[in-house]
């Protein structure tokens, strides 16, 4: 039986119109699609197109030209309103400034997307605190984001991605505002929830270091794509595939 992709981008290009007049291509029919289950990172240097890349794929905005399906659904033209919907019911968001609410504690930061979802408040308290405890921040549920380390706010938000139990997790530089010992733990806990829960992590970053956590690499260079396959051994092979988009 064949395998319907969590994830379909078909030729996807983005055009910004510019303030001075005219207007920027930043993405080149984009094309890939991603299975449940896979761990990858889509990576590329400052201004590649990556950033773009994951607003369309989480439906914070939508691309000028293309198809993408998210689940087998085509929502390419679907409204800001519905886009809201898909968000908060089929993917979970982890950011690098974690994005937490500073002036309520961390259980409910936690239960904030269940809230969304219209949810009676016995159920929100009971996922929550499954996922508080998943991350092994149960006992500091009715802490403020402001008394917790870095590491722990990220695993806060992690909680806080998984709550609405999604297939998909959409990770955006999730250790950039970490230390590297920090950084490594958030990173490890991906993994562990990859292979563990089976749940589909698409992590956007610009550090080959990073991206070596995942199973497959997406390089984006001027908004192409020049490299799609498993993580290589060596990051010379992703700049070779630079050097190639350059030339050409």
């Amino acid at each position: 039986m064949k395998q319907t992709p969590i994830i379909s981008m078909k030729k996807i290009c983005k055009v910004f119109p510019l303030e001075v007049g005219g207007e920027q291509q930043v993405l080149f029919d984009v094309s890939f699609t991603i299975n449940s289950g896979e761990f990858v990172a889509i990576m590329g240097p400052s201004g590649s197109g990556k950033s773009t890349c994951m607003n369309i794929i989480g439906a914070l905005d939508g691309a000028t030209s293309g198809i993408y399906e998210l689940y087998g659904k085509d929502i390419t033209t679907l409204l800001p309103d519905e886009l809201a919907k898909i968000r908060n019911e089929y993917i979970g968001f982890v950011f690098q400034n974690f994005n937490l609410l500073p002036k309520r504690n961390i259980l409910d930061n936690v239960m904030l997307p269940l809230m969304y979802r219209g949810l009676p408040m016995s159920e929100r308290l009971e996922r929550a605190r499954e996922m508080l405890q998943l991350v092994n921040l149960e006992n500091f549920e009715t802490y403020l984001p402001t008394q917790l380390s870095g590491g722990m706010k990220q695993r806060v938000a992690i909680a806080r991605a998984l709550a609405g139990n999604p297939k998909l997790i959409l990770a955006d530089e999730p250790t950039g505002a970490l230390d590297s010992k920090m950084g490594n733990e958030i990173l490890k806990f991906f993994k562990k929830l990859n292979k563990e829960l089976g749940i589909t992590i698409v992590m956007i970053t610009h550090e080959f270091e990073i991206a070596q956590y995942a199973n497959r690499v997406i390089h984006i260079y001027d908004g192409r794509i020049t490299y799609d396959g498993p993580v290589p051994k060596s990051e010379s092979v992703l700049l070779k595939s630079e050097q190639k988009a350059r030339q050409k």
